[in-house]
């Protein structure tokens, strides 16, 4: 059967066009346009899709060298998610990137709040940096408390992922039942997430004071009054662990102590894994790990054979 012939840019048009029709999440959709805009970039020219040799990508990944192995991975993903469309299309007879090995994305270490960090963080969220004015050391109260200090909460008592948080609309919260509704969770799943009466208080106070907001608005918004992005989320907790003195602070490090602490108090990896919306229990047995070297650790101190020497 005679293959179609299309440039590249075509392809990526329709590859793009498919990807919206399924409903994909925003965030997976940015995601593959910005690894098929490299990879057009690296070709310099429109050429047929058909010409595209397996020398062209795997040079295309040579050439990243600044990237980490996890955005490496997230390029031969995207790559590979064009070609499986491509032959499904009848546009190339197979999948040309699955004939490289993909890359391997480093695993960061996990490290959790701590209890004395959460509490600084929270200390930090009413004001700014001190800052010399007049030849004295002020600071002053910050209009995003209240939005700040319900993002934290949420994202310490239910794990949620940065971008789940930002898709979220005011008519996901029920505080008739102290539950979250996630409508694009990664892989589109869909779940329904407890919180704590303590949250609850303050994500009624945060929405009370919205006014004339809608259901269907975004639940965390920007001073301009448009739905928070990942990037103002992450810069905004960065800014806070600086004001806090605590190091290294971001919205999935909220998510790594969340699944920690819910191990460390009874909870079971199972109803963990359907709360983070994992797929797999992979990433759950790293916090599973953590959680056992917690237990070890506290039977060394706690143990009546070895305290009382018997």
């Amino acid at each position: 059967m005679q293959m179609k012939t299309f440039p590249f840019s075509k392809v990526v048009e329709g590859f793009l066009l498919s990807l919206r029709a399924r409903h994909l999440s925003q965030n997976t959709i940015d995601d593959y346009t910005r690894t098929l805009a490299k990879f057009a970039r690296f070709l310099a020219d429109d050429r047929p899709v058909n010409e595209i040799t397996p020398h062209d990508i795997e040079s295309f990944f040579v050439s990243l060298t600044t990237l980490s192995g996890k955005s490496l991975l997230n390029c031969y993903i995207g790559l590979s998610a064009l070609y499986t469309w491509l032959v499904k299309e009848e546009i190339v007879p197979v999948n040309v990137v699955r004939k490289l090995t993909p890359p391997k994305a480093e695993r960061k270490e996990v490290i959790p709040f701590t209890e004395s960090e959460v509490k600084a963080i929270m200390g930090a969220l009413n004001r700014s940096k001190i800052y010399r004015r007049d030849g004295q050391n002020v600071d002053h109260a910050l209009g995003s408390f209240e939005r700040n200090r319900a993002i934290a909460l949420l994202l310490l008592d239910t794990g949620l992922r940065a971008s789940e948080l930002c898709d979220l609309k005011i008519e996901d919260v029920d505080n008739r039942t102290n539950r979250i509704f996630i409508h694009h969770g990664k892989g589109m799943k869909e779940r329904l997430l407890p919180f704590s009466a303590r949250t609850g208080q303050v994500l009624w106070r945060y929405i009370a004071g919205r006014k004339d907001a809608q259901p269907g608005d975004p639940l965390f918004v920007s001073k301009l009054n448009r739905s928070i992005t990942r990037t103002k989320l992450a810069e905004t907790f960065h800014n806070i662990g600086l004001r806090a003195c605590v190091s290294n602070v971001h919205p999935h490090r909220f998510r790594h102590t969340f699944a920690i602490q819910y191990l460390r108090n009874g909870g079971n990896a199972y109803t963990l894994q359907a709360m983070l919306g994992h797929s797999s229990l992979e990433m759950v047995r790293v916090y599973l790990k953590l959680a056992q070297i917690d237990i070890d650790q506290m039977h060394r101190h706690a143990s009546p054979v070895d305290g009382w020497r018997l």
